[in-house]
């Protein structure tokens, strides 16, 4: 086994286990967990301070994935995964999600549903095929969707670099991946793209 997949495989059995992750994305570093977990995605909210009426970016290892948790895929966003070059983040419409919990209630989890606080007020949820190597294998060998939101204080700057990430959110997490990864980030956010079936489409981030 390669160092990258020991890191990979240690970093899978964490997020299985419900843990939360710091780990560098093609875009910037990122606090990870199962996105079919509500009660993980909960601590990520909590790590960085922010409401959770917010939604979260997911990471997606491919289409196939994505289409298993959303109702349909635009025609475009097919053609947008086709010929992009650069970070895209999609926001579909029609997440298939679990239902949020009634007061007094725990939220259940199933890795057939997106977490319910996971997905915005309008049931759209924003995805992202990374374009490195490291993110799709991760996100491949977990098998479910991965939370990808940046690693900081809500309303904080974004870290562009592994130096750049408070010392109070390195200490929340459960797992940190190496900084030797983030050499394939771009350091920048990604471009953020909202579609609609009927083939509307709004650019949110340009």
């Amino acid at each position: 086994m390669s160092n990258i997949d020991a890191i990979i495989s240690e970093a899978v059995r964490v997020l299985r286990e419900g843990g939360v992750i710091l780990y560098p994305t093609d875009t910037i570093w990122g606090l990870g967990c199962d996105a079919t977990n509500p009660e993980a995605v909960r601590r990520i909210y909590e790590i960085k301070h922010r409401s959770d009426s917010k939604s979260l970016v997911l990471l997606a290892d491919g289409l196939d994935m994505v289409a298993r948790y959303v109702k349909a895929i635009p025609d475009m966003a097919v053609d947008l995964v086709e010929v992009n070059d650069k970070p895209m983040t999609i926001v579909y419409p029609g997440a298939i999600c679990g239902k949020a919990p009634q007061e007094g209630e725990q939220a259940r989890q199933d890795r057939y549903l997106l977490a319910y606080n996971t997905v915005a007020e309008d049931g759209s949820v924003g995805i992202r095929i990374p374009l490195m190597d490291f993110c799709k294998n991760l996100v491949n060998k977990l098998g479910r969707p991965l939370v990808s939101t940046s690693a900081n204080v809500s309303g904080e700057a974004s870290p562009e670099c592994f130096a750049d990430i408070p010392e109070d959110i390195r200490n929340a997490v459960d797992y940190i991946v190496p900084a030797f990864i983030e050499k394939s980030s771009t350091g920048l956010p990604s471009q953020i793209i909202k579609l609609e079936l009927d083939g509307e489409f709004k650019i949110i981030r340009p």
